[in-house]
């Protein structure tokens, strides 16, 4: 699919910023039940469409991996919740080994998912008032920083394990989820899931902050409680 972009929405990618919105489709949708790759080659951003979609407009979910993994084991995260729920999911593979915020600046990894957002607004009629940005570890950070920086965009931030939030401009009020293992010891919670939360809350953001006993794991009941408040709480399309 070609696609193109402003040199607005370029110089975007730089500050985290995307460009795609969600619009009337002008391309056929893709087949239900399958693992999509947006484009051709290895490393490709990777569409999950469940069976049975509502007819009208759909919710979706962006989600990302952890460091040193990839689409396909994002996925399989979430578990059965986005067919339960009936949610388009997108998830992106990072250039690095991590995400490019953490290796140096936003730049390519934005870039690329504005290219699937993009791809997946055109086949799909997207519900404006429910997509949600998510992330497991590395992905979890991302997830927080973007949905916090293209709250216009993202209705529900979902943050499982994080380490850290990005600052910079804000934009929006996405509803966020956070939840953190007690007994992390990749990420410790005390510097990094309660640290992030005390900062988000400190801003003004409501947060809904579950904590678990385990470690850097992601159980079913947290990814069920965090699909609970996304379903539950949708925005407002009209505005942000």
């Amino acid at each position: 699919m070609d696609l193109s972009f402003s040199d607005e929405a370029q110089a975007g990618w730089q500050a985290g910023l995307l460009s795609a919105r969600p619009a009337p489709p002008v391309a056929p949708p893709l087949p239900a039940g399958l693992q999509h790759p947006l484009g051709e080659g290895e490393g490709l951003p990777v569409l999950h469409v469940p069976e049975d979609l509502p007819g009208a407009e759909i919710p979706l979910i962006v989600m990302f991996h952890g460091a040193g993994s990839n689409p396909a084991r994002a996925l399989r995260r979430l578990g059965e919740e986005p067919v339960l729920r009936k949610c388009l999911v997108l998830a992106t593979k990072s250039r690095g080994s991590t995400w490019d915020i953490l290796q140096g600046g936003y730049g390519f990894d934005v870039a690329v998912l504005d290219y699937a957002l993009t791809a997946v607004f055109r086949r799909f009629p997207v519900d404006a008032s429910r997509i949600a940005i998510a992330g497991f570890s590395d992905g979890a950070s991302y997830a927080l920083s973007l949905g916090l920086a293209n709250g216009d965009l993202f209705t529900h931030a979902m943050g499982f394990s994080p380490g850290f939030v990005v600052p910079g401009p804000r934009r929006g009020r996405p509803s966020l989820f956070v939840s953190h293992g007690r007994e992390d010891a990749i990420l410790p919670i005390d510097r990094c899931g309660r640290a992030v939360v005390s900062l988000l809350r400190g801003e003004g953001y409501a947060v809904r902050y579950l904590e678990f006993e385990g470690g850097h794991i992601l159980p079913a009941e947290m990814v069920a409680a965090a699909m609970d408040n996304f379903t539950a709480n949708a925005r407002d399309s009209g505005g942000a």
